[in-house]
C-alpha cells in the first residue's frame, strides 16, 4: 500500500507540472520610457527672470526655426531686484517676475520652465549665493531636472569672476549647471532620484524612478563688458590690459538675420522679449521698437565653449556632433590638491574656489580667458580682496605684506606682518580705499609677501572703478 501511495503521489505531481507547463505564465508589461513631454535638446540654467534676454536671439533661433526643444531653469524668482513700474518688492516682486518670464518664453514656444526658489543676492561673490541657496539643495534640484529633461546641451552663465554686471547669482547658476552636467549620469549622485518607486501608481513612494543622463555639450554665456548688447556697449569700459576674451572661444550667431518662421529679425524678437520684463528695464525693448532703433539688440550672440563629449570645434555650432544616441556616464578628474612648497601668497575667496573648480570639472581653459584676475568697485568705496598666505615649511615664519596702489588710493589693510605656523594657511583681507570721484577707469594693484628681505609671492589684480553700475563687492 505504501508503495502504491508513493506512485500515485508521483503521478499526481507529474500531472500538475504538465498542466503548469502548458499554462501561460504572467508577463510584465513593457517598461514605460521617460516622459517625452519634458525631453529637451537644450537646457538653459540661469539665475533670474530676464537673464534669458541676454541670449534671446539665440533662443528664438533654435526654438522657432530649428525646432529645438528648450527647457529653462531659473535658480531664483528675482525677489531682490528693483521694480521699474510699481511699488511691489521682495517676494511679491518675485512672483511678478515669474509671470513675466513665463510670458516672455512662451512667446518663443518655450513652456517647460522651473523656478528653484533661491533668493536674489545682489553682489559679486559666488560663494555668498551658493550659501544663500543652500548649495546641496539647489544642486539636488538641478540634477533632478537634468535627469527629467535629458538635455543634449546645457547652456548657462560662465562660472568666472569677470568685470561686467558680474552678478554672484549668475556665477552660481553656472557652478550648479556645471556640477549637474558632471553628476547627472552618475548613479551614486543623489541615488534616491534614480531608484525605482515601489509602486508607481500607489501612495507612499519615496524614490523617484528617474534615469541617469549624461549631457553631451556644455556652453556658457556672459554679461561681461565684452558681450555688447542692449544693457551696455561702451568700448571705453573694455579693459586696456587684455584682448576680448570672447574672441575665438565659442560660436557666434548674428541677430540681424531674419527668422524664417516669424519674418522678423532676431534682434526684433529679442526686443519684443525684453518688453515682457516691464519691472526689469522692459522700456529698453519698448523704446527700441517704437523708435525703430534696434541697434542695441543687433550685436551678435557670442557663446563660450565649455566642453564636449561628442567632438566638434570650439567655434562650431552648439549642436555640432550631437546625435540622438545616449552617452554613457563620463567621469571628470575631480578635485586633487596640489602639493605646496615654501611660503606662498595667492588670492582667496571666490578666486581660490574657481582655481580648483575648473580643474575638478575639466575646464582649465576657462582660467586662460582672464590670465590676470579682475574685479569692479565704485569710487569712494573700500575694495576688499581676500588673500591667503601658505607656509609649507617646517618652521614658523613672519610674513610681511606690502601693497602697490595706484595714485590717490589708500591702504586700509589692518595688519602688515603675519605669523604663519608650519603647515598653516593664514587668511587675510586686504583693504584699499578708492578715490572719492573720477572718471571710469581701470587700475592695477599688486600685493607682495616677504620673508626677511626676500619676496616669496605676489598677486596682481586689475580693478575697474566707476561711479555707478557696480554691484556690492
Amino acid at each position: 500500500m505504501i508503495r502504491f501511495a508513493r506512485a500515485s503521489a508521483a503521478a499526481l505531481t507529474l500531472f500538475i507540472c504538465m498542466q503548469v507547463a502548458g499554462a501561460e505564465l504572467p508577463k510584465a508589461p513593457p517598461l514605460l520610457p521617460p516622459d517625452s513631454r519634458y525631453k529637451a535638446d537644450l537646457l538653459l540654467v540661469v539665475a533670474h527672470p530676464d537673464d534669458d534676454v541676454v541670449i534671446g536671439g539665440y533662443l528664438a533661433r533654435i526654438a522657432l526655426d530649428e525646432r529645438k526643444r528648450v527647457a529653462v531653469i531659473y535658480c531664483t524668482s528675482g525677489d531682490g531686484g528693483g521694480n521699474a513700474v510699481g511699488y511691489e518688492a521682495g517676494a511679491s516682486l518675485g512672483q511678478m517676475r515669474i509671470i513675466e518670464a513665463r510670458k516672455a518664453l512662451a512667446s518663443f514656444g518655450i513652456e517647460n520652465v522651473w523656478f528653484l526658489g533661491g533668493h536674489d543676492n545682489p553682489g559679486q561673490n559666488v560663494l555668498w549665493s551658493l550659501d544663500s541657496w543652500n548649495h546641496g539643495r539647489a544642486l539636488d534640484e538641478v540634477v533632478r531636472l537634468v535627469r527629467l529633461t535629458r538635455p543634449e546641451v546645457i547652456l548657462t552663465w560662465m562660472p568666472n569672476y569677470v568685470v561686467g554686471e558680474n552678478h554672484d547669482d549668475h556665477q552660481a547658476a553656472g557652478v550648479l549647471a556645471t556640477e549637474a552636467f558632471d553628476m547627472a549620469g552618475d548613479p551614486t549622485k543623489f541615488p534616491e532620484q534614480v531608484s525605482a518607486p515601489r509602486n508607481r501608481v500607489g501612495m507612499m513612494n519615496r524614490t523617484e524612478g528617474l534615469h541617469v543622463w549624461q549631457p553631451k555639450k556644455l556652453y556658457y554665456a556672459t554679461d561681461a563688458f565684452e558681450d555688447f548688447g542692449p544693457y551696455w556697449h561702451d568700448k571705453d569700459q573694455l579693459s586696456p590690459f587684455r584682448k576680448n576674451f570672447l574672441d575665438g572661444n565659442g560660436p557666434t550667431y548674428p541677430n540681424t538675420t531674419v527668422s524664417p518662421s516669424r519674418h522678423k529679425s532676431y534682434a526684433l524678437l529679442m526686443a519684443e522679449q525684453q518688453r515682457y520684463y516691464l519691472t526689469q528695464e522692459g522700456d529698453i525693448g519698448i523704446d527700441a521698437i517704437e523708435k525703430n532703433d534696434l541697434s542695441g539688440f543687433e550685436y551678435p550672440m557670442r557663446l563660450i565653449f565649455g566642453k564636449s563629449l561628442v567632438g566638434g570645434s570650439v567655434t562650431g555650432d552648439v549642436f555640432e556632433g550631437v546625435t540622438a544616441t545616449p552617452l554613457p556616464f563620463t567621469p571628470v578628474p575631480g578635485y586633487h590638491p596640489k602639493p605646496r612648497t615654501g611660503v606662498s601668497l595667492e588670492l582667496g575667496g571666490p578666486w581660490a574656489f574657481y582655481r580648483e573648480f575648473w580643474k575638478a570639472h575639466d575646464l582649465e581653459h576657462l582660467s586662460e580667458l582672464l590670465p590676470v584676475p579682475e574685479v569692479s568697485t565704485r569710487f569712494g568705496n573700500v575694495l576688499n580682496i581676500p588673500l591667503i598666505l601658505h607656509n609649507a615649511t617646517s618652521t614658523a615664519e613672519e610674513v610681511k605684506l606690502t601693497e602697490e596702489l595706484p595714485s590717490g588710493w589708500t591702504d586700509k589693510t589692518q595688519y602688515a606682518v603675519y605669523p604663519v605656523k608650519p603647515g598653516e594657511s593664514y587668511p587675510i583681507l586686504a583693504m584699499s580705499l578708492t578715490p572719492e570721484t573720477g572718471n571710469a577707469q581701470w587700475r592695477e594693484i599688486t600685493w607682495k609677501a616677504e620673508v626677511g628681505n626676500r619676496v616669496v609671492g605676489s598677486v596682481t589684480m586689475r580693478v575697474f572703478v566707476s561711479k555707478e553700475g557696480v554691484l556690492p563687492q
